[in-house]
């Protein structure tokens, strides 16, 4: 069975995220989403809630499941018998950054490689960050993330913007 850890932070998790996973989905026999415990990290959500919000937007996918990890993910994959890092790519300059950790992992742990997928062109602008800059200010954001993520995020934010979700 091949089996791979889509990680990151997921605070929130958006439209392009979700493309990745069910893309991944498509390529491996089981993903696991895996929501990393960044303590260099102030998050919008805990652990708990941003797993329970992965878990809702992929309970549709058969071969999704989710957790979290801290520590090294090269220990991480070993762990769960995952062979394979997913990591999504919108620019080059996402691939200048994950090219080294995919480098340094490979070193760590010569077992895992990280396969890149490409965001599709639709998200290529999307970012967890976008997305919270957006809603702290009351912005629509609708088109990024589900709409029960977005009244969420709003409730955080206590933007009030969520009766514009509710709308549409």
């Amino acid at each position: 069975m091949k089996r791979a850890v889509y990680p990151g932070s997921f605070d929130p998790i958006t439209y392009g995220h979700i493309d990745i996973i069910k893309r991944a989905a498509e390529i491996f026999d089981c993903v696991e989403v895996s929501v990393l415990n960044n303590i260099g990290k102030t998050p919008l959500f805990s652990i708990d809630e941003r797993v329970s919000i992965i878990k809702e937007v992929t309970k549709d996918i058969p071969n999704v499941t989710v957790g979290s990890f801290d520590g090294l993910l090269v220990d991480y994959c070993m762990k769960n018998n995952a062979r394979t890092i997913i990591r999504g790519l919108r620019m080059i300059t996402d691939f200048e950054y994950e090219l080294p950790l995919a480098q340094t992992n490979r070193k760590l742990c010569e077992n895992v490689d990280t396969v890149f997928l490409a965001t599709s062109l639709e998200y290529a602008y999307l970012s967890s960050s976008t997305v919270k800059e957006a809603a702290s200010f009351g912005g629509d954001i609708s088109k990024f993330v589900p709409p029960f993520i977005a009244d969420m995020i709003y409730k955080k934010y206590g933007t009030g913007s969520e009766e514009r979700i509710n709308e549409q």
